[in-house]
C-alpha cells in the first residue's frame, strides 16, 4: 500500500519519512506535542520528549488549551496552559526513532537532521457505550489520529565573500 502524504519535501535526497495511521492516542495531546517539536533537530527533540515524560518539561498548549490546567512549568514558552502527555510523547519518540533508521538507510547523518514537517489529522472516532443510571445509554467516543513526519537534513551554507 503507498503511503500519501499531504505534501512532498523539496529535496527527497535529503528527507527521510515516518508516518502512523489510526494510532490510539488522543488527538489534541498529540497536535500539541507534535507542533512543540516541529523545527527542532532530531536529537533535541527526542531529550525533549524523554524530558516531558519524566515531568521535568511541559507541553504548552496553544490551541487547544481550553479545559486545561495552568501550570508554572509553562512561563518559559510565555503560555498557560500545559500538559505532560506521556502516551503521545511515547508514540512520537517511537516515530523519530522510525525516521533516525530510515535516515541512516538512506546514509544521511542523522545528527544533522530536523524536523522540517509534522502533521496530525483526526482519524475515524471508536464507538463504545457506557451505561449510566436509570437505564440510559451515552456514547463512549475514543479519539484516534495519523501523524505524518519527515526530517530533513540542514544545508551547509557557505560564505563566499
Amino acid at each position: 500500500m503507498v503511503k500519501h502524504y499531504s505534501r512532498e519535501p523539496e529535496n527527497s535526497s535529503k528527507t527521510c519519512k515516518a508516518s502512523g495511521h489510526d494510532i490510539r492516542v488522543k488527538f489534541k495531546n498529540t497536535h500539541e506535542t507534535a507542533q512543540a517539536i516541529k523545527g527542532m533537530a532530531l536529537k533535541d527533540a527526542q531529550a525533549y520528549l524523554e524530558k516531558v515524560m519524566k515531568k521535568e518539561d511541559i507541553i504548552p498548549f496553544r490551541r487547544y488549551r481550553y479545559g486545561v490546567g495552568r501550570k508554572a512549568q509553562c512561563k518559559k514558552y510565555k503560555v498557560c496552559n500545559g500538559r505532560w502527555p506521556v502516551k503521545s510523547c511515547e508514540f512520537l519518540l517511537s516515530l523519530l526513532k522510525n525516521a533516525e533508521g530510515n535516515a541512516t538507510v538512506n546514509e544521511l547523518n542523522p545528527d544533522e537532521m530536523f524536523i522540517e514537517h509534522v502533521q496530525v489529522n483526526k482519524a475515524m472516532q471508536g464507538r463504545r457505550r457506557t451505561y449510566r443510571a436509570h437505564g440510559r445509554i451515552n456514547a463512549f467516543m475514543n479519539h484516534p489520529c495519523h501523524v505524518e513526519m519527515w526530517l530533513t537534513q540542514r544545508e551547509v551554507r557557505l560564505n563566499t565573500s
